[in-house]
């Protein structure tokens, strides 16, 4: 019910002094001024300048009147001062429909208005709206009523407030306010039990992501199949704000759904996220952007986080593979600096140390220099004691030989490794091309950890010919015998002939998820979101599925590797 409350409150600021209620002030009387004679020009001369006829002198109830008036501005000003602001109102109130200026008239009325929502008591409220003599004034205290009550979630005495309010100034700006706060109230009230909304871009450069999430929900949720009972009421965001919220609006005062899926897109997610939270609709959004989580009070994220990732890939690290010194070299975008950071405070969390960190910019294609700084070898002179050691050693082994190796005196110094792993948050292709020059730098016994990007059709293939181990956290295998075991994935082979990957199986456990909650009787908003909320070893696609403490649906994950060009979980 928050949207109801932002609407009032955005309505308030916006109408200040100006309202359509009529009130009527006494004209100032007098008589006009008597005509003036024209004078006649006569040549040579100049015309004596027109002086127009006196108006008639100020009477004594003029006067009297403007001294009243002067003395309730007086004990306005004082009272306010003072702190009595339920007599300061009355005053303003007062001077607000009998003041003879205008200014002077709206500025009373204005704060009257201000007062009356910032500093009166519910019961000084209450008097105020049953009160015939504040006039139009009792339509802003019946409005602010309504508005307690509705932040007091008294939903049906708040809309009794707002219907007064109605009835009292049809025709003013608080009055359409009231009548906009009222649909919005009615619905959030019907809603269709089977019918679950989705915003998705399915226009513009999302569009296959937007397809993907859509093919999930609709073998989750059945409506692939003739007799399902569930129905899909489809939003196309195009990936842009304004159209999500626009489609999240419709989909609650139109469609009636009893929740959303959605939140693809970092950048419309956020918006998604809000207007679901003013109509109260439970969502489930499958962004994996950070500080959401607040946003929504019954919203869930079905996602594998970055942090989700790291947790349990630096976990297995230290705990099962003994590693405690660390390297980073990571791309130079949001991504790869994302990562980086996430995992260096994981390491530092679980007792660990990071060592070395290099950044690359992510169209570097030429590593040497990348891996020499890394390992500390590009440097020479900070190592030049040690440099000149070698290069001597060197030119005193090839004394008396007729051919000279071909060696680069660059390269003489050995590597600095003093790391059990190397963190790359990066795709295969990539970290193939830095295995090349880990290796001609000499780089021994080490490990590649990684992220799920890894996870992906034709990783492995390439990463079979690494010198060195790889390792990545992932809550299922994207390709390869172990996906068949999953009735899910058949299930979406059989249809779309294809494997899933990660947007497919988030958007049908969310299907699934939903279908269940209303078939075992959830059919309000209020007990959807509340059960979405203590969600426990729900039996997902990949395994059990629990809503944690910040709102994620947490699904249990494995380590991966990669043997003989294929992708499988360690130590299997």
């Amino acid at each position: 019910m928050k949207r109801l409350a932002l609407i009032n409150l955005a309505f308030l600021l916006g109408l200040g002094c100006a309202t359509n209620v009529v009130t009527h002030r006494p004209e100032l009387s007098g008589r006009p001024a008597a005509p003036v004679a024209p004078v006649k020009k006569v040549p040579g001369k100049t015309p004596p300048q027109q002086v127009a006829a006196p108006t008639k002198s100020e009477t004594p109830a003029d006067s009297n009147a403007a001294n009243a008036f002067l003395a309730d501005e007086t004990k306005f000003s004082q009272l306010e001062k003072a702190g009595s602001y339920g007599n300061a109102f009355s005053v303003a109130a007062s001077l607000s429909t009998s003041h003879t200026d205008v200014k002077k008239a709206d500025y009373y009325k204005s704060k009257a208005i201000d007062i009356l929502n910032a500093r009166l008591t519910k019961d000084q409220l209450h008097s105020i709206a049953r009160t015939s003599d504040f006039g139009y004034l009792r339509g802003y205290a019946l409005f602010k009523l309504a508005e307690i009550e509705l932040a007091n979630n008294n939903i049906d005495e708040s809309k009794r407030y707002y219907r007064s309010v109605v009835e009292l100034l049809p025709e003013s700006e608080i009055a359409i306010s009231s009548q906009r706060v009222i649909s919005d109230m009615e619905a959030t009230v019907r809603v269709s039990a089977q019918t679950i909304g989705v915003v998705l871009p399915l226009s513009g450069k999302s569009a296959s992501v937007g397809q993907k999430v859509l093919r999930g929900l609709q073998l989750g949720l059945g409506t692939h199949q003739g007799f399902s009972k569930f129905r899909l009421a489809i939003v196309d965001s195009e990936g842009r704000s304004d159209l999500a919220r626009l489609g999240v609006e419709k989909l609650v005062k139109e469609d009636n759904v009893i929740a959303i899926v959605g939140g693809v897109l970092a950048k419309t997610v956020g918006t998604e996220l809000a207007i679901a939270s003013e109509y109260n609709v439970p969502f489930i959004y499958l962004s994996q952007k950070q500080g959401l989580n607040d946003i929504h009070p019954t919203a869930v994220r079905n996602a594998l986080t970055a942090e989700m990732q790291v947790r349990h890939l630096v976990k297995t690290a230290m705990t099962e593979m003994e590693m405690s010194e660390f390297a980073i070299l990571y791309p130079n975008d949001p991504y790869g600096v994302e990562y980086a950071n996430l995992f260096w405070d994981e390491v530092i969390a679980q007792g660990g140390q990071v060592v070395a960190a290099q950044t690359y910019d992510p169209k570097e294609t030429d590593f040497r220099p990348v891996v020499q700084r890394l390992v500390g070898t590009y440097y020479i002179e900070a190592r030049k004691d040690e440099y000149t050691q070698k290069l001597r050693t060197f030119k005193q082994s090839l004394k008396g030989k007729n051919a000279r190796e071909n060696v680069n005196t660059d390269d003489l110094l050995s590597p600095i490794q003093n790391f059990d792993a190397i963190f790359i948050p990066d795709q295969a292709r990539v970290i193939s091309q830095i295995n090349a020059f880990l290796n001609y730098s000499r780089v021994k016994d080490t490990k590649i950890l990684s992220t799920n990007i890894l996870n992906t059709a034709g990783s492995a293939k390439r990463l079979a010919q690494l010198n060195y181990p790889v390792y990545f956290a992932d809550s299922f295998i994207a390709e390869g015998p172990s996906q068949s075991n999953s009735d899910f994935v058949r299930e979406y082979m059989s249809y779309f002939n294809e494997y899933p990957a990660q947007f497919e199986i988030a958007a049908y456990d969310s299907g699934l998820i939903l279908r269940q909650l209303v078939l075992q009787g959830v059919y309000t908003r209020d007990d959807l979101g509340k059960q979405l909320l203590k969600l426990k070893n729900f039996d997902g696609s990949f395994g059990p599925l629990s809503t944690t403490s910040n709102k994620d649906l947490f699904r249990t994950l494995t380590t991966l590797t990669v043997h003989k060009g294929e992708t499988v979980k360690f130590k299997e």
